[in-house]
């Protein structure tokens, strides 16, 4: 598996571009939609705390296990969240995705399938990942669901396993995809951003 590189992956509604200093009021004004910073168990950066979240998301890029993007609104030109590759181990072509984050106003919607079918498939078409990873708090049922929905594998629960923001201690819930589960998992996510793009009956397109 090649190590990720920054890039740019592209739809005609979305675009992850790679994160960097620049970012930082964009991302801070869409963490203000629904102040995330306040869901004691996201990792969204609270006023103030950005260029700290950006630097810390570099350094993974710079110590070879992370790749940080902002996740940008095509229509708009607005950032709406952010999400990176994490926990990159290329001598077992495996990594993680996840610190994945959209203004309220953006969840629900289109947003996030189209993010993960684009890292996806960067990850096991471009990069030649085997197994791509998840993990979310086991209080965090919207993420839990958010990840069933894409057809992801439960692998379990580390118990006591990482501190929250408020200093208690989480149980993870881990779940993974690996590259022969891929293809059908891409024509699911195919078929749900087809059907979130079709019109409601009933009302005009």
């Amino acid at each position: 598996m090649r190590r990720p590189e920054p890039c740019t992956l592209e739809t005609t509604r979305v675009r992850l571009e790679p994160m960097t200093v620049e970012h930082a009021a964009a991302l801070e004004a869409a963490a203000r939609d629904g102040e995330l910073w306040t869901l004691r168990f996201t990792s969204v950066p609270a006023p103030g705390e950005v260029p700290a979240y950006i630097a810390a998301a570099l350094k993974g890029y710079q110590d070879g296990h992370m790749l940080p993007f902002v996740v940008r609104d095509v229509a708009s030109g607005d950032v709406i969240g952010s999400t990176r590759y994490h926990d990159v181990v290329p001598e077992v072509e495996r990594l993680e995705i996840g610190y994945t984050w959209y203004g309220k106003s953006r969840q629900r919607s289109h947003v996030n399938t189209t993010c993960k079918l684009m890292l996806l498939s960067h990850a096991f078409e471009d990069l030649g990942a085997k197994l791509v990873g998840w993990r979310t708090d086991i209080e965090n049922v919207v993420s839990q669901r958010a990840i069933d929905r894409l057809g992801a594998h439960k692998d379990g629960v580390l118990r006591h396993h990482a501190l929250r923001r408020d200093g208690t201690v989480r149980d993870t819930v881990m779940y993974s995809i690996t590259v022969a589960e891929w293809p059908e998992v891409k024509g699911r996510l195919i078929e749900r951003l087809a059907a979130q793009a079709a019109p409601t009956p009933g009302k005009a397109p």
